[in-house]
This record gives C-alpha cells, structure tokens and sequence, in this order.
C-alpha cells in the first residue's frame, strides 16, 4: 500500500495543529528542537521516542548536544511529508 504525501492544504491544517513544529526549509519535512535541563533528560527523552518510532516502524532523523534534541519528520516512501509524520509529531508532543 503507497502512502501517500500530504497536499499543501492537508500540510497546512496538519501544521496549524501542532506547537512548535515548522517546515523544513531544505525539504519536504518537519522539524523541532527539544531542549532539556541536562543530557540524562534528553537521552531519555530520546529513549521514549525511539520505543515509539519502533511500535509504529516510522523512525525520526535526529541529532541530540547536551540537553537539546533536534528531530525531523517525513516519510522517505512517499517521497516527503505525510500523515505518519503528523501522527508521530503529535505522539512525541504527547510525551512531554
């Protein structure tokens, strides 16, 4: 089953309902930095994200320095933004 990218117009409710998330200036793709008190908490933060990316087998672009957590969102299968990185945007939003 293809899966299928976001319209602008999908993208752009999609967006109007997420805080802190923006588009990515160089691609089809969404981003957002996470900062923490200390790296234990940003290493376990990263933790709860990557048990969630593994139940949903859509895994994030990341990069972690200290305490902040850099994550981009898009779906490599339908060549840009979809509606897996919306619901994942929303399930890593959910466990602050």
């Amino acid at each position: 089953m293809a899966i299928a990218k976001l319209t602008e117009e999908e993208r752009t409710i999609a967006l109007g309902d997420l805080q802190g998330w923006s588009l990515a200036s160089d691609r089809d793709a969404i981003e957002r930095t996470f900062t923490f008190a200390d790296f234990v908490e940003a290493f376990g933060f990263m933790t709860r994200v990557a048990l969630l990316a593994e139940k949903a087998d859509h895994h994030p672009e990341w990069s972690n320095v200290y305490n902040r957590v850099e994550i981009a969102l898009t779906t490599h299968d339908a060549d840009g933004l979809s509606q897996r990185d919306i619901d994942m945007a929303k399930a890593i939003d959910a466990l602050q």
